[in-house]
């Protein structure tokens, strides 16, 4: 599996190796599915606080749409452990409805309705 990882803050450059071996490890189970993963971690306020840093994670699977997920939390790690929980819950959603991610449902047709017919 490759992991891409991109960041601007050079405190959140220091978790690289961090985010890569975390990413490869949480997406152990479903990387047949996910040959390519892309983490983005930004801080959205700067030096002012708060609950400001984000974690974005972007699920490239092959032949199919990117999986988004994104976690705003106080810290980084908190915000790559959110992320990563969605994203595999998401694509294992969608894995088990049976259609790859990035895929439309199937439209549902209704009958119409005949004159004395009651719904």
């Amino acid at each position: 599996m490759q992991v891409l990882f991109e960041t601007r803050h050079p405190e959140a450059r220091t978790l690289r190796d961090f985010a890569i071996r975390r990413t490869v490890f949480v997406m152990r189970r479903v990387v047949v599915q996910v040959p390519r993963a892309r983490v983005l971690l930004s801080d959205l306020n700067g030096p002012r606080g708060g609950v400001d840093k984000r974690c974005q994670v972007e699920l490239l699977t092959d032949g199919a749409g990117p999986v988004v997920t994104q976690a705003t939390a106080h810290s980084w790690r908190a915000a790559l452990a959110e992320a990563l929980a969605r994203a595999v819950r998401m694509l294992k959603r969608l894995l088990s409805r049976g259609r790859e991610p990035g895929q439309q449902a199937r439209p549902v047709h209704k009958r119409p309705l005949a004159l004395g017919d009651e719904r």
